[in-house]
This record gives C-alpha cells, structure tokens and sequence, in this order.
C-alpha cells in the first residue's frame, strides 16, 4: 500500500481546504516545489498534485509550477485538477507526469476516457466521489450524477483505467469513522488499484484501511496531507502503520541452524513468532512430542519452541536470536509498525560486521535482525 503525499496549489501557492471551498484555503507556503521536496525527502512514495485553480475556476495558471515539480523529482507524480479534455491529459503526459486524474470529466465524457485510455495505456486515473448510498458526485461534491459506484467501476475498468481514486463524500474524518462497505465494493469489482483520497483521520484509520483485504486484494495505496501538515501523524508514521499490515519481510537464520528455546507460555508464544514476526509455524517432525512448536525459518531451519518442563530452570529473558533480512529498513519500519520497541546496535558495540536491530518476545528474549555480511 503507497504512500502519497498530497499538494494543493491555488494561485501559485500550497494550501489547505478546510471544507473544500477555494475561497476558505488557508495558506502553507509560497513554495509548493519545496514543499513536494519535502515530501519527497520524508520517504512518500508518490505525490498527488492538485491543480485548484484549473478544478474550481478554469484557470491554468499553475501548470508550469506543475511541470517544474514533475521535471526537478525523482519520485512520480500524480497530477489531478481541471483534466478535462484529451489535450490537456496528453500535455501533461507529454511534460512526464506518472498519471492524470479524472473526475468530473470522466463520469459525463465516458467515450474520451475509453479514447485516452488505449492512447495512453496505465496514465489514466479517475476519480470517484461516493455518497453513503454509494450514489457518484460531481463539481466538488455539488452535484449528484444519478450514477452509483458498482456501475461506473465496471465501465471505467473496462475502459482500461490505471487506477481509481475513491473519496467519501461529505464524511467528516474528524467525527465520523469510514465508511468501509465503499472500499470493500471496490475491492470486490475492480482488479486496478484503489487510492484511498482522503479522509483518513487518525493512525487507527489508516491500520484499518492498511488492513482491509477481500480475496486477498488490499488497497493499493492512501492520500495523505492535512492530516500530517495539521500533526495528527507523520508520514513516517503512516508509512510504518502500513508496513506493519504488509507481511513480514523474509528472514533467514545465521548460518543455517536451527534453535530450541525453552518457554513458558508455548501458546503466547507461537503467536508472536508467527503474527508477529512473520515465521510459519509447521507440521512438526516425527521427533517432535507433545510441548513443541516448529516454526520454519527458512532454509530448512527451525526455531523451535519447547515448553519449560517442571523441575527444568528457568531461563526466560536470556536468550538471543539472530536471524539475517536481505532489507533491515524495511523490518524495522515493519516492527514500529506492529507498535513494538525497536532496539539498535552498531556493528562496533556489538563486534559483528553489520548492525543490528533488536526486538523483546513476551518472555523478554531477544531477537537481533541484520544484514547478512559480505563475503570475500
């Protein structure tokens, strides 16, 4: 699930809407290429420009700050406001935009949206303003289509659409939850990507929406940007919380062994190891009895969990596991993610040739996570 950073730009300027009304905007900054920067530099994946001007009055003025932004960064952009004919989508293509966004344009023009789509193949985007009775609306929420969301899904699939935006119309985030049943729709009718295009209000919206899964389709990214700019998280906060609905980036044990750690809450345990940590527990061996649970590691290895036997001392607290990831920062950001303290080593501390990064199970071991060193 992708991360997007979200700019508004009215009158050559960032800003924010309050209540989507161009004459309320409240003004961030003078600078919306330094602030696509910015984003850039925190980590989004991808950045979501909208052109207010060109969307609310018809005015253009912003689209050469627009095709600076495209031209000076690195990460992909997304241009959406005023794309309401097959020129200017093939303009802004033309000067590298990753995607444009349609709205208002592609519910009345469906016959352009075909045409653009085969002329321009994984650029088109559209946009979907949905009401609680999934009824589609246009010009900023104004006006009611008269089409409902299964239906305009269906077409603009078949028209070859790259992606759709999908925004809950009238929702105030701040006091009201998510209307998942939209999201769900989406991901029952459609195999293209569904953007989550605002209205996410907290961390917990965004580890709900992170978590949604139907056939095992998830949502292919969110829009984030008052909700950073206004504090309520940070981007490397909503990256992390995404992270964590991800699965466990693959790990490896060190030099292939398998372990057994004794334990006392064998069942406490296992889940942490295996919904945690991401290990899978398996059918264990034939030499495997009553009081063990295999979790495979990769390799062949196992890391074994046997339960403490009466009389046995106990050792809780005292183990420690290495295990190597090909992509320590991803872990990491994994573990945050799960809400667990992460720990950190530098190889000089630890007298190994790679970092490490630590996490306590429940019974207070450690599991140390690094790269797998180089050999000569």
């Amino acid at each position: 699930m992708d991360v997007y950073g979200r700019i508004n730009i009215l009158g050559g300027r960032s800003v924010r809407l309050p209540a989507l009304d161009v004459t309320e905007a409240i003004i961030l900054d003078n600078d919306p290429l330094s602030r696509a920067k910015m984003w850039a530099s925190q980590g989004a994946d991808l950045l979501h420009v909208v052109d207010l001007n060109a969307a609310a009055l018809g005015d253009y003025q912003n689209r050469d700050l627009i095709d600076r932004i495209v031209r000076e960064l690195d990460t992909p952009v997304q241009v959406a406001g005023g794309v309401r004919s097959p020129i200017e989508a093939a303009r802004l293509i033309r000067n590298g935009a990753w995607r444009v966004v349609m709205g208002t344009a592609a519910i009345e023009e469906q016959i352009m949206i075909w045409d653009l789509c085969r002329e321009y193949p994984g650029k088109i985007a559209v946009s979907l303003d949905v009401r609680p009775d999934q009824e589609i609306v246009t010009q900023g929420f104004s006006e009611r289509s008269g089409r409902y969301l299964e239906e305009v899904l269906l077409e603009m699939s078949s028209a070859g659409v790259a992606a759709f935006l999908v925004a809950e119309a009238g929702r105030d985030p701040l006091t009201e939850p998510l209307d998942l049943d939209i999201y769900t729709e989406c991901l029952e009718l459609v195999p293209e990507p569904v953007i989550v295009a605002g209205g996410v209000g907290s961390v917990d919206d965004l580890r709900t929406l992170s978590r949604l899964s139907v056939s095992g389709r998830k949502l292919g990214g969110v829009i984030v940007g008052r909700e950073v700019t206004h504090g309520r998280f940070s981007l490397q906060q909503a990256k992390q919380t995404v992270a964590a609905a991800d699965e466990a980036p693959a790990l490896s044990p060190r030099g292939g062994m398998s372990m057994v750690l004794r334990v006392e809450d064998l069942e406490k345990m296992s889940a942490f190891y295996s919904k945690v940590l991401g290990l899978s527990e398996v059918v264990a061996p034939a030499v495997a009895t009553r009081g063990y649970v295999w979790m495979g590691i990769g390799g062949g290895a196992y890391l074994i969990l046997r339960r403490r036997r009466e009389g046995e001392p106990h050792s809780t607290g005292t183990a420690e596991i290495v295990l190597w990831t090909e992509d320590t920062k991803k872990w990491a950001d994994y573990l945050v993610g799960q809400g667990l303290g992460v720990m950190k080593t530098h190889s000089a501390e630890a007298g190994l040739p790679v970092d490490l990064t630590g996490v306590v199970d429940p019974e207070g071991n450690t599991v140390w996570v690094s790269r797998r060193p180089q050999t000569t």
